[in-house]
């Protein structure tokens, strides 16, 4: 059900219409999308706007929430280091925990923004159902994987990661997603009898769950029978239902062409493997940059009950930003998963292993590069999603990239607290 128009702020308008187009700042005010009433819910939150970009030296209005707010402070990211009174590696104090609290440290030296803990009524009712649709819909794994499923905490991810999602049921569409994901990485790719060989093969034939085969009545009873045939394909399939019926037909073909590049990513990391090749650095961060989390930032307007239109989604300035968000949080689980991969059999291609390996240095030496990349990363995409905010002060634009830098810090705190998982190096 649309929503009532949202025009710009007539007095940012010309300035970012000179710098973003006037069409598509016009455009999007038209669109706006609220998948809200798909689940009968309450209406998404209400946009926020950013300052007028006529005044940068005006602190932005306060943000419902500390940890969405920052985007809209104005750049701070590469070549801003000398405006702050501490260095720009050092992360903030963390907050004190609440009682019950998951325990863990962060990284040492690690920028990034401590977040309060999700909401323990929430995270137990997405923890109750995605178990439930694991075990219930889609068979997803067998009795002795049960312990790994409940460590892998995904209730807490996706509800720190989606702080201003409306319902349970918008969590869900990520919570399904995500799991999903996990299953296809860990049966196709690495733990549960995952293998490079054949890849290709198998990652295809699970891309058809997600965009579907059309193609002659002789053969379309085949290919729907084989969405059936394992765990990733029957989870893909069953979790882009649900995702279908709540997003927008672009939300929803956003999606598959985000995962289309997870999947190539996941590719050129089994070619290595094939080849007992460690790869250059950069060659390395290329990879990374498509095998990794962007799907899951990607969808936090459906997540959150509306829609940022195409063609803002579109525009280079924000592919780069999401793209420089996927990077930094990726690299944020290359290092809190580092000694899990080294305890596993064969080699782990993470970033410090191959810093470590490309550069000559030590794993300790190596380690603490990767994190100097990754802290250039985060300063990198706050500073774009600024300007970008800045810029285009769209309510649909702001909120967006407000969701994102959450989903960044959400996925930073899931890491740094997944302490069945994850343990830090012995490096300080």
């Amino acid at each position: 059900m649309p929503v009532p128009e949202l025009p710009p702020p007539q007095s940012s308008l010309p300035e970012a219409a000179s710098r973003f187009g006037t069409h598509v700042l016009a455009a999007a005010a038209a669109r706006a999308h609220d998948v809200g009433a798909v689940f009968g819910g309450p209406p998404a939150a209400p946009t926020l706007s950013a300052p007028a970009p006529t005044a940068p030296e005006t602190p932005a209005p306060p943000a419902p929430a500390a940890d969405l707010d920052r985007i809209l402070r104005g750049p701070n990211g590469l070549g801003t280091a000398g405006l702050r009174l501490t260095p720009r590696e050092e992360p903030p104090t963390p907050p004190v925990p609440s009682a019950g609290a998951p325990e863990g440290v962060p990284v040492p030296g690690l920028y990034h923004h401590p977040v309060p803990e999700p909401d323990p009524v929430r995270v137990e009712e997405v923890s109750r159902r995605i178990k439930a649709w694991a075990l219930d819909e889609v068979s997803l794994y067998p009795e002795e994987w049960e312990e790994q499923f409940d460590g892998f905490s995904v209730g807490r991810y996706m509800v720190g990661c989606h702080p201003d999602a409306p319902t349970v049921d918008h969590l869900m569409l990520a919570t399904r997603l995500m799991v999903a994901e996990n299953a296809v990485d860990d049966c196709y790719c690495e733990d549960h009898g995952g293998s490079p060989v054949g890849l290709g093969e198998r990652l295809l034939l699970a891309h058809t769950a997600l965009d579907p085969l059309y193609t002659t009545a002789e053969y379309q009873p085949q290919w729907a029978k084989s969405l059936h045939s394992d765990a990733p394909r029957r989870a893909y399939r069953s979790a882009m239902e649900y995702f279908v019926r709540a997003a927008s037909p672009s939300q929803a073909d956003r999606f598959r062409h985000d995962m289309a590049r997870l999947h190539m990513g996941y590719l050129a990391e089994a070619a290595w493997a094939q080849l007992g090749r460690v790869p250059e650095v950069w060659e390395y961060l290329a990879m990374r940059q498509f095998n990794n989390f962007r799907p899951c930032p990607t969808i936090t307007d459906t997540v959150g009950g509306y829609e940022l239109p195409a063609d803002l989604h579109a525009q280079a300035a924000m592919q780069k930003v999401i793209a420089l968000a996927g990077n930094a949080t990726t690299i944020v689980n290359d290092l809190y998963s580092y000694t899990k991969e080294l305890d596993a059999p064969g080699q782990h291609l993470n970033l410090p292993v191959v810093i470590a390996e490309r550069e000559g240095l030590s794993d300790r030496d190596a380690y603490l590069k990767s994190i100097e990349v990754h802290n250039d990363l985060m300063h990198a995409f706050e500073t774009e999603a600024a300007a970008l905010a800045a810029i285009c002060p769209v309510p649909t634009v702001q909120r967006f990239l407000r969701g994102v830098a959450a989903w960044v810090d959400g996925n930073h705190h899931w890491h740094q607290s997944n302490t069945y998982r994850y343990s830090l190096p012995d490096f300080w």
